[in-house]
């Protein structure tokens, strides 16, 4: 494969200087730089010890909501009556 030489990085550059455009390189490198500050931020909060706390309680799962809170005509199971003799 060799090293990655003067000449081989200026071909890069000219390729994705041809694949880009010279407007949208600086957003490209920019947006390049918030992404590896990102993956670097969460590989040190994916290392960081959590506390004994946190750990030994398993998060409570998601409840459904109850039958209770819908509307009354939906728990009497009565059909809706549409306006106008029910022709729309």
């Amino acid at each position: 494969m060799g090293e990655l030489g003067v000449d081989k990085l200026i071909l890069i550059f000219v390729v994705v200087l041809l694949l880009f455009g010279a407007r949208r390189l600086p957003e490209v490198g920019a947006s390049l730089g918030k992404g590896i500050r990102e993956l670097k931020r969460g590989l040190t909060d994916a290392s960081a010890p959590t506390s004994d706390a946190d750990a030994s309680q398993p998060a409570e799962p998601r409840r459904l909501e109850s039958s209770a809170s819908a509307p009354p005509d939906a728990q009497r199971g009565d059909p809706k009556r549409l306006p106008n003799g029910g022709h729309a």
